[in-house]
Parts: C-alpha cells; structure tokens; sequence
C-alpha cells in the first residue's frame, strides 16, 4: 500500500430552497505526509498580513483590503505539486425531480459526493476524508457513502478508504482552502460579477489553470479537476 492521501471536502448552496440555481461540490486532495506542513504554510501566510492564526479562510470574506492575502494563497496551492482540486458543479438544481427516482434531497446530495470522490480514490493508495459538517444528522448517511465507494474500489476489507468523517472549518487550513475553491467555483457558476476582489481571484485561477472554470476539464487533470453534472434524459447522471 502507497501514501496516505487527505482529501478536504466542502460545498455551496447545497440547500434545496436556497433560492441558487447552481450547486457546487469541491474536494482539496494532499498527501498526509504534507499535510502538517500546508497547514503550518497558511497559518505563516495570515501572519504576513497581519491576521489571526484563527482568521478563518472563507471565499465569503473576500474582499479589496485582503485581496493580496487571497492571492497569496491562491499561488501557494498551485506551486504545491503535491496538492489538487476538483469541483462537481450541478449548473440548476432548479430542474431535479427527486420523487421521480424515489430519493430525497439528501440522498442525492450523497450520491453527487459518491460522484465527485470516486475518481481520486486509488487502490494503490490510502484515503482519509474529511467533510465540513452539515448538520447534525449526516453520521448514518457519511456511513453510506463510505460503504459505496468502498464497494466501488472492491475495498471489502475497508484498506483503501480508511476514514471518512465530519470536521469543521475553522480546526483545518487546508479545508478553508477547499471553501476558498468552492466558492469561487459557485460564484462563477452563478454568473455573479459584481464583487471586484473575488473577480480577481477567479481570474487569477483562470490565469494559473488555463481553464475557463465554466466546462469540463480532462477526466485526468489532477491538478484542477471541473466536471459540469447534467442528468440525462434517462434520468441517469451524466458523470
């Protein structure tokens, strides 16, 4: 068995009443190995811009005065070889259906987690995954999820996918990082323009991926994956 990799999860406009048409899922993957380290990185980039070790990291605080902050960490993850991210962006939620294939909301929701893991779990290597809470309810469904991809990776033994769990934010760098991601991914997504220092960043990962941030990426770009969900017109996702 290889490294052990940590992958941090986290979402935007999940909620089915929300009242944003698009939906975005983002996992930051590192190895564990490097991981104390990264974390130790971000908290040494807030102390050059004067911020709290406890300033936490979120595409919701953006803004002109801490512009060159954002920008630092966005550079500080893309010359990080050993790092990467991917989004599963679902354009409108406004066109699911979910009593016509006898599922919740939250069950969809788990199934679209399944979908945006299941292509950076190996079986070469082992995985802990970290998801940002989402309420107090998810142990029994965050079970599930493991069990799925588990029996995806034939991983019977549970060996490959050794933890998936819930954390919160605020405890990890590297899953601020992933809302950072997330969130930019969302607002762009959305067609939202009117903030100039997030209009930065995101063309700042524009300039940095080459990617547009509005279509599918590769299947094997490691780096910054995007994949763009649309369910068929089977009903069936089209992943």
């Amino acid at each position: 068995m290889g490294k052990i990799i940590n992958i941090y999860c986290d979402e935007s406009c999940h909620l089915p009443n929300d009242g944003q048409r698009a939906m975005v899922l983002g996992a930051l993957w590192s190895d564990k190995a490097g991981a104390s380290t990264y974390n130790q990185e971000i908290a040494k980039i807030k102390a050059r811009h004067n911020l709290s070790p406890f300033f936490e990291i979120k595409w919701s605080k953006i803004s002109l005065g801490k512009r060159d902050f954002y920008y630092e960490l966005v550079n500080y993850f893309f010359d990080q070889s050993s790092m990467g991210f991917r989004a599963w962006v679902i354009p409108d939620k406004s066109i699911l259906v979910h009593t016509n294939y006898n599922q919740t909301h939250d069950e969809w929701y788990y199934k679209m987690y399944f979908y945006l893991l299941r292509n950076l779990i190996t079986p070469e290597n082992k995985f802990h995954v970290y998801i940002d809470i989402k309420d107090t309810r998810s142990r029994k469904k965050l079970s599930k999820l493991r069990e799925v991809l588990c029996n995806a990776n034939y991983d019977f033994s549970r060996e490959i996918i050794e933890r998936i769990q819930h954390v919160r934010s605020h405890d990890i760098g590297l899953l601020q990082l992933a809302d950072l991601f997330v969130g930019a991914i969302s607002y762009h997504a959305r067609g939202l323009s009117g903030n100039t220092a997030k209009n930065d960043i995101i063309g700042l990962i524009k300039k940095r991926t080459g990617f547009s941030l509005l279509r599918n990426t590769l299947p094997g770009e490691r780096k910054f994956n995007i994949c763009i969900w649309r369910p068929d017109s089977a009903g069936f996702e089209n992943a």
